[in-house]
């Protein structure tokens, strides 16, 4: 439990990281509008993470699974569904207005898998040479 823990502290770290340099390149190389849909798309991404990580936290606490029982995954089911519709409102109004460039925007929603497929290679990575030595 504590690897997986250490993997998605990895993951929300990197994010944040990723969404940090890759807003900065794009300010430096890119027009504003694609820089500031690589800012608002990674700043998209990256708050759901961690939000769904905190209520995945909060809600399968042993206490609160053996109290609620089958109505947890409904509670954070119905949070995800939430979250994906103001997302998907958010990211219809960034591209309608036209205050985002769209392929900024979809770099910028990259961050999150990008930090998730650093962290598979840096597991495999793990793997291999721990079975190595």
């Amino acid at each position: 439990m504590r690897d997986i823990q250490k993997l998605v502290d990895f993951i929300t770290t990197s994010n944040w990281l990723i969404l940090l340099f890759g807003g900065i390149i794009g300010l430096v190389m890119t027009p504003m509008k694609f820089a500031f849909g690589i800012i608002l798309g990674g700043l998209i991404v990256a708050i759901n993470f961690h939000l769904l990580k905190n209520t995945l936290k909060k809600m399968f606490r042993p206490e609160v699974v053996s109290e609620r029982g089958h109505s947890v995954v409904s509670n954070v089911m119905v949070k995800y569904y939430i979250r994906f519709a103001i997302s998907g409102t958010v990211i219809f109004l960034l591209i309608s207005k036209h205050i985002v460039h769209p392929l900024g925007l979809l770099a910028g929603l990259s961050v999150v898998v990008a930090s998730m497929f650093m962290a598979t290679v840096l597991e495999l990575t793990r793997l291999f040479f721990k079975e190595a030595v």
